[in-house]
């Protein structure tokens, strides 16, 4: 059953892309990301003060600002460069960049701060970059774009920097769930202003306040929650390659719902990234942590 709770959650987290071309196809990906963070935030805000936690809430605040800060920057520039991604570079190339190049950056972040990561990184790295090149090769039949392209690799730089900030929050004692709802919380109200400017009268179409519920319900509380479930019971090297189930959601959606296919070049990128994120997730090597939902997104939560 943790297991499955594990899948579960990563199959919701593939969910947010289709949602986003499917629910709100006139909507700015700003303001989408916007709606997403504080609707989960505030969900998650409210699971805390439910429990009584309040004070769990202060102490993050208290003691650590700038990193928490830090996190909140990240996460948002990871939620704008995601969406936005996936909206000019399509669901299964946006996903599978912006996910499959996170344990890149976050070993070269890792390396800056005096912790170089092993060599199983290292071939990581070079089949997130080799992927990622092909299918850019590949771009007229994939759908992908130089500007989708260096939108999703944004997010994977932003996520996996969220990823170092949150984890070394957690590391202070921080409570988990507490951590996640400022964070989000935090990132939700920054991104505000871009649903105001860029408008939000999509959100008064049924379709539009159903999609809004199901990113910040199922897409983040619900997703969050299963997560942690799923954690008490396997470790987290399996709960890692688990949650690699999040692209190949992303990516069956992407071709049955949006018609969207990689053949080529643009297959054989797709392929070199997954094998990345396979080696990625095998135990042992520090740039698992870019899937640092394991580490940290929902430790305890």
């Amino acid at each position: 059953m943790a297991a499955l709770a594990v899948l579960a959650a990563a199959v919701l987290w593939g969910t947010v892309g289709a949602a986003q071309e499917l629910g709100a196809p006139d909507a700015s990906p700003a303001g989408v990301a916007a709606v997403r963070s504080l609707g989960g935030g505030l969900l998650l805000l409210a699971s805390v003060l439910l429990a009584r936690r309040g004070g769990q809430l202060v102490a993050v605040l208290r003691r650590a600002p700038g990193l928490a800060l830090g996190a909140i920057l990240a996460i948002s520039v990871f939620q704008l460069g995601y969406l936005a991604g996936i909206r000019v570079g399509g669901v299964a190339v946006g996903t599978l960049l912006g996910i499959g190049s996170a344990p890149m950056f976050a070993g070269l972040l890792s390396q800056l701060r005096g912790r170089p990561p092993g060599g199983r990184w290292l071939v990581a790295t070079v089949a997130t970059i080799v992927g990622a090149g092909a299918l850019l090769l590949g771009g007229g039949e994939a759908g992908t774009t130089p500007l989708g392209a260096g939108l999703s690799l944004m997010a994977g730089a932003a996520y996996a920097s969220y990823t170092l900030l949150a984890k070394q929050l957690l590391e202070r004692g921080l409570a988990g769930p507490s951590v996640m709802a400022v964070i989000f919380t935090g990132a939700g109200l920054l991104l505000l202003p871009a649903l105001v400017v860029t408008g939000g009268g999509w959100l008064l179409s049924s379709r539009g306040a159903l999609t809004a519920v199901w990113l910040g319900v199922a897409g983040t509380l619900l997703g969050y929650r299963l997560f942690a479930r799923g954690l008490a019971g396997v470790d987290a090297a399996t709960a890692t390659t688990l949650t690699l189930a999040e692209p190949l959601t992303a990516a069956v959606l992407g071709a049955v719902l949006l018609a969207e296919r990689l053949t080529g070049w643009a297959l054989v990128g797709a392929g070199l990234l997954a094998v990345g994120l396979v080696l990625a997730a095998v135990p042992g090597d520090p740039a698992r942590l870019a899937r640092g939902r394991v580490a940290h997104d929902h430790d305890r939560a």
